[in-house]
């Protein structure tokens, strides 16, 4: 089967002018659609006659019609071949119009590229997997971030009494829905990114992350933890889970398609990759975090019990990795309980402070890698929306893939809670977003000693991330 798949794969590489006619492979239900630079090299009447090939369709695309089950081995083959993934743009290989010196750099960075991707550690790998999934959901990140900033403040103001009226209040709802256009179906997003990253299918990815939001489970009969025998609950496992999740479906679906019939395939495959990886997301990775997050919530109240600048610290510092792993929506009850019973929430600013500490690294990573273009551009888009409240877009786009950087923003996190903890009585009326947007929800006027803990994390994060944050690799963009 394997060497079928590559005699096809090969066979139209060899009759489109080879991969470096070729910009980019996806496939539908039965066809390879490639981007074409130069049609005078394609040889249609040979590529008709590649065996395996049953006809061909010219559009905005060529597309080489192939058949279910066997189409997308045959695209993933073709991908695999140039060193790049589904959709992705194809490397410039042309060489004939260099110098034979400029051949052979070109040539060089090749290979040192290879080298050290071969090289890479784990954990680098790992990291670089996290940007290539959110990477390209910035430009959402940030539009959606912005508008959700806005509304945010809007909302506030209101639960504030600062303003008031109809007007405002539909003002802030439609800000909201296009804000949760995003946010709020994100998993589904990354499921389908996931399962782009690590050659599965994205329409399977996205399933999967959309099973973490236990949609069709009634209210009334909740379907239940298997560990614990208490009632699972939606989004538990968070976007690492999702992740995890998707890159073990992966294997099975990769699996799948060598043995499964290429008749039977388009049915058969998703099927059975959907049903277990279903099963083992909603009854085994899902509990898991829902433990982690219990254990969690007594570690929170213990630390609260301490008090002062120490539990201003570990809070601070311990809300970004929560973030992370989707685990922050469990404080809910606690802000509730601290509202209901003191009229404010002490916890909600302390945790604010992660976001500042984000936020000083960024301006760090700005100033500090600014020969690194695309890495300036990721900042500049995402910093206005941290500045906000939103933390997202800094975290998945550019601290937690360059590694670093995230545990030095956790730092400048913890120090702006370890101040506010050290000020004490600084509590806000209302769950509301952190960064500036939460300033209007401040209790009982204490709203300059919440900007203190801002700048103090601002700054902590910015000389953190500026004197241990960055390395030689992150500066020059390599």
């Amino acid at each position: 089967m394997t060497d079928k798949i590559k005699a096809i794969a090969t066979g139209i590489y060899d009759h489109v002018g080879g991969p470096s006619n070729v910009t980019k492979v996806v496939h539908c239900m039965t066809r390879v659609r490639m981007g074409i630079k130069d049609y005078n090299l394609v040889d249609l009447e040979g590529l008709k006659q590649v065996k395996g090939v049953m006809g061909i369709v010219e559009d905005d695309t060529l597309q080489v019609v192939i058949g279910p089950g066997t189409v997308n081995k045959v695209a993933l083959e073709m991908v695999q071949m140039v060193g790049v993934n589904l959709g992705d743009t194809f490397p410039d290989t042309t060489t004939q119009n260099l110098s034979n010196k400029d051949a052979v750099e070109q040539k060089a960075a090749e290979m040192k590229a290879n080298v050290k991707k071969k090289n890479q550690k784990p954990w680098s790998k790992a990291l670089k997997s996290i940007s290539n999934i959110f990477v390209p959901l910035i430009p959402a990140f940030v539009g959606a971030g912005i508008i959700g900033g806005f509304a945010s403040i809007i909302g506030n103001l209101l639960t504030a009494g600062s303003i008031s009226g109809d007007m405002w209040l539909n003002i802030a709802a439609v800000m909201n829905i296009i804000k949760n256009g995003v946010f709020a179906y994100l998993v589904i997003y990354v499921g389908m990114n996931s399962a782009k990253e690590f050659g599965a299918s994205p329409s399977l990815g996205g399933v999967i992350g959309g099973v973490t939001m236990l949609t069709g489970m009634s209210p009334e009969a909740p379907l239940p933890n298997i560990f614990t025998g208490g009632d699972l609950a939606a989004g538990q496992g968070g976007i690492i889970g999702v992740i995890f999740a998707v890159w073990i479906m992966s294997f099975i679906e990769k699996r799948l398609r060598k043995v499964i019939p290429d008749s039977i395939d388009i049915i058969v495959t998703p099927t059975i990759t959907l049903l277990v990886m279903g099963l083992a997301t909603i009854f085994l990775i899902m509990p898991i975090a829902g433990a982690i997050s219990n254990s969690l919530v007594g570690v929170i109240n213990w630390i609260l019990g301490v008090g002062g600048a120490f539990s201003g610290f570990v809070l601070g510092a311990s809300f970004l990795p929560m973030v992370m792993f989707g685990l922050h929506q469990i404080l809910t009850p606690i802000h509730l309980e601290m509202i209901e019973q003191t009229g404010s929430t002490l916890l909600l600013p302390i945790l604010a402070m992660a976001g500042a500490g984000q936020v000083g690294a960024a301006v760090a990573l700005w100033l500090k890698c600014r020969k690194n273009s695309e890495l300036v551009e990721l900042i500049k888009g995402a910093l206005p929306v941290g500045i906000l409240g939103i933390g997202e877009p800094l975290i998945y786009g550019v601290t937690l893939p360059l590694g670093r950087p995230f545990v030095t923003a956790c730092i400048g996190g913890g120090i702006g809670g370890a101040v506010l903890g050290l000020l004490g009585n600084i509590g806000a009326t209302s769950i509301g977003p952190s960064g500036v947007a939460l300033i209007p929800l401040i209790a009982n006027g204490h709203w300059l000693g919440y900007v203190i803990g801002l700048l103090a994390g601002y700054a902590g994060g910015f000389l953190a991330t500026y004197f241990f944050g960055t390395t030689k690799d992150m500066q020059l963009g390599k």
